[in-house]
């Protein structure tokens, strides 16, 4: 199937299932894992954090990092449709007593300042405690700029707030700017990095950050079932996706671009602009969409089937695969 609904549908390489078997492994739980240990010091280099830890999921890593810098009844800001306030289950408030703050998320993927400055809490014992700025960065696959996330972080530190960052995709956001991670990451105080989505990797996240920060979140790790024994198989893929799956994500991009232009010139069809990795494209009705969904998987291709869809194209899909996709589309109209 040629599968456009994520880069989370990527399945290891022949090449990552061989160093997967061949891993040196031990108990991570007792620090005793070479590979995870080799890893964490690797990704924490990258991001420019003193440490870094492996967990299961980007879901768990922006959870422990919420856990870490918030007690019961403090505050996080966040954006309203970013992943750590709308996708991920409510943990923060359900499982850490934190309050969270949305606001609006602006069209190119960043929380307004002056929206932010509003809503930061007084020091006064009628309100919450506003510490922790959660900023995303891709956001719906759109690339914050540098020059933004410094204003936000140095916004955030004037009013004694920490900066956290879901860096879910901040590889792609790094090789559409040809930057070095660590020159978007750095100036956080946290980051998490989920490396199952255009890294290839079947699984795991990895939240980087001060040494004390992360002594501090391993404990909720243990504590919300993250800690994992022989974990060197999945560090194994990991760093082999570091070393061969970063430059590669620039042909990501340029397919989701090269979509963009084919299903432009298709009449039926509402395209947006592609970011990195993601487009969106939307179809008349919902029940259009729903049809062309149906259409397209009895012909081998799978979408979040909708009005409005968005396309991930990742390591799995190729320049062929874009094509049979387009072509499917158009004979779709042609034939309803």
């Amino acid at each position: 199937m040629i599968d456009f609904r994520s880069d989370t549908v990527t399945r290891p390489t022949a090449a990552m299932r061989t160093v997967m078997a061949n891993a040196e492994v031990g108990d991570d739980v007792y620090g005793d894992d070479p590979s995870v240990n080799a890893l964490e010091e690797k990704m924490a280099h990258l991001t420019g954090k003193e440490t870094a830890m492996l967990v299961p999921s980007g879901t768990q890593s922006n959870l422990i990092a919420l856990l870490t810098h918030c007690g019961r009844g403090d505050e996080y800001i966040v954006g309203q449709n970013y992943h750590t306030y709308l996708y991920e289950s409510g943990g923060a408030a359900s499982l850490g007593s934190i309050v969270p703050q949305p606001i609006p998320v602006e069209a190119d993927g960043s929380l307004d300042l002056n929206k932010i400055t509003a809503v930061i809490k007084p020091h006064d014992v009628h309100y919450a405690r506003s510490k922790l700025l959660s900023l995303e960065n891709t956001h719906s696959g759109k690339v914050l700029s540098n020059n933004y996330l410094k204003a936000a972080i140095a916004l955030a530190r004037s009013h004694q707030m920490a900066a956290h960052l879901d860096g879910a995709r901040v590889f792609n956001a790094a090789v559409a700017q040809q930057l070095a991670v660590h020159e978007i990451t750095a100036p956080f105080d946290t980051v998490s990095v989920c490396c199952s989505k255009g890294l290839g990797a079947p699984i795991g996240s990895l939240l980087c950050g001060p040494r004390d920060f992360i002594l501090q979140a391993r404990r909720w790790r243990k504590m919300v079932g993250g800690g994992m024994r022989q974990a060197g198989i999945i560090a194994a893929a990991i760093d082999y996706a570091l070393d061969h799956h970063v430059e590669r994500l620039a042909q990501d991009h340029a397919i989701a671009l090269s979509l963009q232009h084919e299903l432009s010139q298709i009449a039926e069809l509402k395209v947006e602009a592609a970011h990195t990795n993601m487009l969106y494209i939307e179809f008349a009705s919902q029940e259009i969409g729903l049809r062309a969904g149906s259409y397209l998987r009895e012909r081998g291709i799978l979408i979040s089937a909708g009005k409005r869809v968005r396309l991930v194209t990742h390591l799995d899909i190729t320049t062929n695969d874009a094509e049979n996709f387009v072509q499917a589309v158009k004979q779709f109209f042609h034939t309803s």
